[in-house]
């Protein structure tokens, strides 16, 4: 194991994770400070999730002709030059460039991660690994939003600690959360420093990472199979970004809920539960069928979504952070169960289903539009539409391979 390469890679799911889910907070401020309308708020989180459905299947053939480090290095410049840029020329127009830039660079770094953690963690311990860099990549969406939240609170205000009064210097007294922005800027080139200096082990991908975007990739398309499994992806992505990027404005709409300190409070522990469920999915995918535990998380999902938008303002504060709680698995389990459903080409197959992620970019944008005509309450019921989708995939998948299970708490540790 070359333990200082995985922490590293810790390191990188951290950072992906602070640099992606901040969106949903400031969402209420950029709305405010541009003067935008909820359909061009829309737009936001559509160019930086577009960028996953546009370089998922391109990043991986980049990584076999030029390397882990190379790709790296790229992802981590044109995070940097993202951030930079919107931090220089604060605008809505700059804000969609800024954000497909920055997605651009984070679905680079999905797809190298993976094999690097394999490689450098060793296989034995890929498993654990795994599950440890998901504990990082909750962590930093746990904590982004306080950061958030700590910068509007202190920038321009009574505070003349050093670092405020350096962010006084950079950001308009009327645009305080842009210093979030120069926050990302540093985060990104330093990374780009570490990796710089880093060397890295030489990774032979296997037949279940490899993309093949010849005849295989055209087959696959085809598949009836691999469609419903990308729409799987496609609708839980959507869910889980229309949820984390709405519902801080649904709660200032609704309920004059302050964005910056409550409305922030509220996606960090959005995040945080979903981090947690992820652990309790785990434990009971040792006892039960993944579809069954599909079910039961999906029905939770649209119980709790329900009591967020049609019940009181107490809620609300605690539904919608119990629906990242009941997402937690749905990735996991579309993912296994779309690969369990095929017998070969799990690589291209994997690429294919990472496009999905272009949901997030899309079912946001759709329920900006609808909140134009209907309101913000009623738009967001269209996620009823994506996690009913999710229960379709877990009532008529039929995989060639179920997951293992227990009988007894005793079995689980012979």
């Amino acid at each position: 194991m070359k333990k200082p390469i995985v922490v590293l890679i810790f390191l990188i799911f951290f950072v992906i994770s602070f640099l992606t889910n901040i969106l949903g907070p400031i969402i209420p401020d950029i709305v405010q400070s541009f003067r935008l309308s909820i359909g061009l708020a829309g737009f936001l989180p559509f160019a930086f999730f577009v960028a996953y459905g546009v370089m998922s299947i391109p990043s991986g053939i980049l990584v076999e002709r030029f390397g882990e480090k190379t790709v790296l290095l790229s992802a981590f410049l044109l995070a940097f030059a993202g951030a930079l840029l919107f931090a220089l020329a604060p605008g809505f127009a700059v804000a969609l460039l800024s954000l497909f830039l920055i997605g651009i660079g984070m679905a680079m770094l999905q797809v190298v991660i993976n094999p690097l953690l394999r490689v450098a963690g060793g296989e034995e311990e890929f498993a654990f690994n795994s599950v440890m860099a998901q504990l990082f990549f909750g962590g930093a969406s746990f904590l982004s939003p306080w950061l958030y939240s700590y910068l509007v609170q202190h920038v321009h205000s009574a505070d003349h600690s050093p670092l405020i009064s350096l962010f006084n210097s950079l950001v308009p007294s009327d645009l305080k959360w842009v210093s979030l922005y120069w926050v990302f800027a540093v985060v990104a080139l330093v990374m780009v420093l570490v990796i710089w200096r880093v060397r890295f082990p030489k990774v032979e991908l296997t037949d279940d990472e490899k993309v093949d975007t010849g005849k295989t990739l055209f087959s696959l398309l085809r598949n009836k199979t691999v469609i419903f499994f990308f729409f799987g992806i496609f609708s839980y992505v959507g869910t889980e970004q229309g949820i984390a990027n709405w519902t801080s404005q649904f709660l200032q709409t609704y309920h004059d809920v302050d964005p910056a300190t409550t409305g922030a409070g509220v996606i960090s522990y959005f995040w945080g539960l979903l981090t947690i469920g992820c652990f309790l999915g785990l434990l009971l995918l040792k006892f039960f069928d993944s579809r069954r535990v599909l079910i039961f998380f999906v029905l939770g999902a649209i119980a709790s979504l329900l009591t967020g938008l049609f019940g009181s303002k107490e809620a609300a504060l605690i539904a919608f952070p119990l629906t990242g709680f009941f997402a937690s698995v749905m990735w996991s389990i579309v993912f296994s169960l779309a690969l369990n459903s095929l017998p070969s080409h799990h690589g291209t197959f994997s690429g294919i289903l990472c496009t999905g992620i272009a949901g997030g970019a899309v079912v946001p944008l759709i329920i900006g539009g609808i909140a134009e005509l209907t309101g913000l309450r009623f738009a967001m019921l269209f996620l009823l539409a994506t996690l009913g989708y999710i229960l379709c995939v877990a009532v008529f998948a039929r995989p060639l391979v179920k997951n293992a299970t227990v009988q007894s708490l005793k079995d689980l540790f012979a």
